[in-house]
C-alpha cells in the first residue's frame, strides 16, 4: 500500500523525464502519501501537533483558506524532500510536512502563545507553558539537527515549516485575533 499510495521519489522521476503515461498517478501520490502514515505513533503524533496548533491558525485564516494552506503546505514539503533525493525508492508518506506549515504559521501568527509542555528531568516529569517562539524554534533546530538520519523526510519538514513562515500572511485574515490555550 505504501509503495503504491505513498510518494516515491525515484518512480515520479522516471515517470515525469520518460514515461509521461504514468505522470498523472505519480503526481497525485503527493496527495495519497498525506493521508497514509507509518503506524499509531506516527499518525498520533502529526495528529496532536494539528490538535494544539491547527485550530488557531484555522481560526486565522478560516476553513476553505486553511484547507488550502495545509495542502499546500504538504505539496511544498514533499517537493522539498523529492528535490532532496529525488531517486529514492523509499515511499515518502504521512502529514509531517503539511503539519509542519501549521507550525510555521502559528509560529508567524502566535509567537508569544503560551505552549503547555512536558519536560523531562532525568526520571522527573513537569508540565511547563514555553512561548510557541522557544519552543517551535527549538523543534526547527531538531530538524536541521537530524537531517541524514534515515526513515524520516526532514526535508520535508523544513520545507513545510519554512513555507508557512514565508506565506501564512497570504492566508490570513487581517485580524487574526488571539491564540486559545
Amino acid at each position: 500500500m505504501y509503495r503504491y499510495y505513498g510518494l516515491v521519489p525515484r518512480e515520479l522521476s522516471v515517470s515525469l523525464s520518460t514515461r509521461w503515461d504514468l505522470a498523472p498517478y505519480n503526481v497525485l501520490t503527493v496527495f495519497s502519501s498525506m493521508f497514509l502514515h507509518g503506524g499509531v505513533i506516527h499518525l498520533v503524533g502529526n495528529m496532536l501537533y494539528l490538535w494544539i496548533f491547527g485550530n488557531n491558525v484555522e481560526d486565522a485564516m478560516g476553513h476553505k483558506r486553511f484547507i488550502v494552506f495545509y495542502l499546500l503546505s504538504g505539496i511544498i514539503a514533499a517537493l522539498f524532500q523529492f528535490l532532496y533525493d529525488p531517486f529514492s525508492n523509499i515511499p515518502m508518506i504521512g502529514a509531517s510536512g503539511a503539519v509542519s506549515g501549521i507550525l510555521g504559521a502559528y509560529l508567524v501568527l502566535f509567537p508569544y502563545a503560551r505552549i503547555k509542555t512536558l519536560l523531562f528531568i532525568v526520571i522527573f516529569i513537569k508540565i511547563v507553558e514555553i512561548p510557541a517562539i522557544v519552543l517551535l524554534t527549538i523543534w526547527f533546530f531538531m530538524q536541521i539537527l537530524y537531517l541524514g538520519h534515515g526513515g524520516v523526510a526532514w526535508y520535508a519538514h523544513i520545507g513545510g515549516f519554512v513555507f508557512g513562515l514565508v506565506t501564512v500572511k497570504l492566508f490570513s485574515r487581517k485580524s487574526a485575533g488571539k491564540a486559545r490555550g
